[in-house]
């Protein structure tokens, strides 16, 4: 094998190695299965919260009368992206005050557990949906917290 060949093959080498199942999120198309399906499940189990287009409820980064925040936006104006998979899928799964007690945070979140509702594979659709909608350098970003959040 040549240096000519080697340089020729590296590239694809190293996108094998670094593109794993949980890093591959950023790389779904948006007319993938899975992005799909994770549409109709948004919009229906979270769009009434967080908007049929991702946009959150008014004045999110304020708490209500209430003492809770408003449900924020997914697109690239949130904060979704700057979360790793390992805590999106907490905090869907067994809500927000529960995912966030784990860590030794106590914070009354207005977000509701889905782990009773939904299966793991659904929760995970969501958020390839989620992720698709989102800029590469936000996706990047996303993909690069959830490599350094993995054991």
């Amino acid at each position: 094998m040549t240096a000519r060949h080697i340089l020729r093959i590296l590239p694809v080498v190293v996108f094998a190695l670094v593109v794993t199942p949980q890093s591959s999120a950023a790389f779904f198309h948006r007319d993938s299965a899975e992005t799909r399906n994770g549409e109709i499940l948004y919009q229906r189990n979270c769009a009434s919260c967080h908007g049929v287009n991702l946009e959150g409820q008014v004045n999110w980064r304020s708490p209500g009368s209430d003492g809770i925040y408003p449900a924020p936006p997914h697109d690239k104006t949130g904060h979704t992206w700057h979360h790793a998979d390992r805590v999106l899928l907490d905090y869907i799964t067994l809500g927000g005050a529960k995912a966030l007690a784990q860590s030794g945070v106590s914070f009354d979140s207005g977000m509701p557990a889905f782990g009773d509702m939904l299966m793991a594979e659904e929760i995970n659709d969501i958020l390839v949906y989620i992720k698709s909608t989102w800029p590469a350098k936000e996706q990047t970003f996303q993909q690069d917290r959830t490599a350094a959040d993995l054991p």
